[in-house]
């Protein structure tokens, strides 16, 4: 009975420590609330009219669609390095560089059909979380990583949804993360395995072998192809390997091979999900990590400009409005992306206006789109500041009106227009020039609004990532920490239980912790996410786990915390080590100094009641030691949590709190959580063993007396 209450007593201190860890966690991570919302083409975002046709036009939604399909060709791991054009006849450096030829010749011979992009990615540069940003428009949690072992299906508004609500049917081949996302949302799927790292060609061979056969028969109206080898090819090889370029080449073969087969009517997108450190790894916010790449291609002109020498730089949620309205769909609810105004264009340079109304038209359903998302989720969560949110909803209501006016200004345009058609040939001199006075004036005023507008648009998602849902948590969490560590201090000088000869010193404890967080780092471990050892997943398993993610995440989490485990477990032990040194002092003395015989048999009889006799003679001392030594070591750990929580509460405005301060804070926290369940196994088989000793020993002493 005394066993079991001092194992469920160190069982409610570490629940204590759990509830203060939760309680800062949900403070200070930034989490997002998922709405259920969806955008519709029964309904706009806003009340304005639109230009360019749309609404009344026979299939079409908010407005007309530019491109009737598309395909999208997502290279896992892609960084921008691997795409950017390198100058011919001159030796690449790196094996890498300049194996995308068919992208740098696109770009060379058709500036007007193509353009490159530097496709930046928001931390965590995990697959999972890109996806859903690629999907949904929105940006992933920090402490949505934990996901990308199981992927759950997206309950947000996405463009696959708003594909299937419209009629439009999606085919997919690659990455089986996608089968996790969206259950049952593809017209046609093959969805190969994509957990095992070493396999550079399963994934990319299979989608080639459907790939060009899909193309050919047409029945789809949007065709994904997630190809893995790039990605895989990094983690195994690094991408500074010869396999690198042989992936790379491969991809460029594909390209080439898919763009002669493109009709007119389709758009192509190829882009990476994230980069790469120079290790091949990812899932941090380092620049190889977050700057992967983005190409656009179209059969027929695409851009009414001149590219930029320098390719401009992209986030990667301000491709889901974009493909949205360029495909004729509505805008995800939930998006929080600015479309990319060179892809809405007139007929080329031969109609400015036209471009400009366009343009126009697509950052104004964007603004509305927005809007309206912004006060759907301050209305449900209600911890956006009302004062941004007023002073927001002035600046678009500014912007809106200036496109009215605008639209305004057209209509007067268009009906001056015709009454100079119905008066042409009795009327001259001066009427043409203020014709073209009237419609400079209109353009001058689109672009005016356009600007503004995207003003608004991109104020509205910097409301979304400065937002702070810090309040009081970080404070409660210190001051139930600070109490817990004094209350747990108090029952350790207590006299409730004398511990005897079984007591541990402070200074063994607390070297006993530090050698566990030391061995943690000397074993090429680091608190930050792209130092986590996945190989280790692999370990026995060669061939891959199949399709459960379950076994590959134990054997990451084993690999990681595996000093928190054996310390913690053996933690126990310490008990014991009095007694250790005490039979080698004894056998030294003995050594030392020999007695005559019936003497050394008298000492003998002395020294006996040592280690398991002592045990049994004062067992209540050994179950005060077992919780003393608990209180002791979880005090230490909760320490070391503390001492990262204060780190991340007070830092929690610098500019490297998501990159070191955060991640440190999750290790801690979760080695925390490991190290007290090893704990008390650790406790747990220390008295199953001396329960088993104790019957062994009664058993002895009956034998003994009879």
């Amino acid at each position: 009975m005394l066993k079991a209450l001092v194992l469920l007593f160190l069982a409610w201190v570490c629940f204590l420590f759990y509830a203060g860890i939760a309680l800062f966690t949900s403070g200070f991570l930034l989490t997002r609330l998922e709405l259920t919302n969806h955008s519709s083409c029964q309904e706009l975002p806003g009340k304005g009219p639109l230009v360019g046709g749309g609404r009344g036009e026979p299939g079409t939604c908010w407005t007309a669609p530019r491109f009737s399909r598309a395909v999208v060709v997502l290279i896992d791991a892609l960084r921008f390095d691997f795409v950017q054009p390198w100058p011919g006849g001159l030796p690449a450096p790196q094996p890498f560089l300049g194996r995308l030829g068919s992208i740098q010749r696109l770009l060379e011979t058709q500036p007007q059909h193509a353009r490159l992009y530097r496709f930046l990615a928001d931390p965590p540069t995990t697959t999972m979380q890109r996806l859903k940003a690629l999907t949904t428009g929105s940006l992933p949690t920090f402490i949505d990583a934990g996901s990308n072992f199981a992927s759950y299906a997206i309950q947000e508004d996405n463009l696959i949804a708003q594909l299937n609500n419209t009629g439009k049917r999606v085919v997919f081949m690659g990455d089986d993360t996608w089968e996790g996302l969206f259950p049952g949302a593809f017209s046609q799927a093959f969805f190969f395995p994509s957990f095992n790292v070493k396999d550079l060609h399963t994934v990319d061979n299979g989608i080639l072998e459907h790939l060009y056969p899909t193309m050919d028969r047409g029945d789809w109206d949007l065709l994904i192809a997630h190809f893995l080898g790039v990605d895989h090819c990094g983690h195994k090889h690094g991408p500074h390997h010869p396999e690198m370029a042989k992936k790379l080449n491969q991809m460029d073969q594909m390209l080439q091979t898919l763009v002669e087969r493109l009709e007119n009517d389709t758009l192509l997108v190829v882009a990476g999900d994230h980069g790469m450190t120079e290790t091949g790894d990812h899932g941090g916010d380092s620049k190889p990590e977050v700057m992967a790449a983005l190409f656009l291609y179209s059969p027929l002109p695409l851009f009414s400009r001149t590219p930029l020498k320098d390719p401009e730089v992209v986030p990667q949620v301000n491709l889901v409005p974009t493909l949205a309205l360029l495909l004729g769909l509505p805008i995800p609810f939930g998006n929080i992306g600015e479309v990319m105004v060179d892809l809405f264009s007139g007929e080329g340079d031969t109609q400015p206006l036209a471009t400009a109304l366009a343009q126009a038209s697509a950052y104004y359903l964007n603004a509305q789109q927005v809007s309206r998302f912004l006060h759907a989720y301050s209305l449900a969560a209600q911890d956006l500041p009302p004062e941004e949110l007023q002073r927001l909803q002035n600046l678009f209501s500014s912007a809106s009106s200036e496109y009215e006016r605008l639209l305004d200004q057209l209509e007067a345009e268009e009906i001056y227009r015709r009454m100079q058609e119905a008066l042409r040939g009795k009327l001259t001199g001066g009427g043409g020039q203020t014709s073209m006075a009237v419609a400079a004036y209109g353009l001058g005023s689109v672009y005016s609004a356009a600007v503004v507008t995207a003003l608004a648009l991109l104020a509205f998602p910097l409301l979304l990532l400065h937002t702070e849902r810090i309040s009081l948590a970080f404070l409660i969490l210190f001051l139930q920490s600070f109490l817990l560590l004094q209350l747990l201090a108090a029952a350790v000088g207590t006299p409730a239980g004398s511990s005897g000869p079984f007591s541990v010193p402070w200074l063994a404890i607390s070297a006993w912790a530090l050698t566990a967080t030391q061995t943690f780092y000397s074993t090429g471990h680091q608190p930050v996410f792209p130092a986590i050892h996945w190989n280790a997943a692999f370990v026995g398993f060669p061939e891959g786990h199949g399709s459960s993610p379950v076994l590959p995440a134990l054997l990451v989490g084993a690999n990681t915390f595996a000093s928190h485990l054996l310390f913690s477990v053996g933690c126990p032990l310490l008990l014991l080590w009095p007694f250790v040194c005490e039979g080698q002092g004894s056998a030294k003395k003995k050594k030392k100094k020999p007695l005559p015989s019936g003497a050394e048999v008298e000492g003998e009889k002395e020294e006996e009641p040592l280690m398991e006799m002592r045990l049994r003679e004062a067992p209540y001392h050994f179950n005060a030691a077992l919780l003393q030594l608990g209180l002791k070591y979880l005090f230490i750990l909760g320490i070391q949590v503390l001492a990262s929580v204060l780190a991340a509460s007070i830092l929690r405005r610098h500019l490297m709190v998501w990159k070191v301060f955060a991640p440190k804070f999750i290790f801690e926290a979760v080695g925390f959580v490991v190290s007290s369940l090893a704990l008390l196994l650790g406790v747990a088989l220390v008295m199953w063993v001396d329960r088993a000793v104790g019957s062994w020993f009664k058993q002895l002493i009956l034998s003994q007396e009879r």
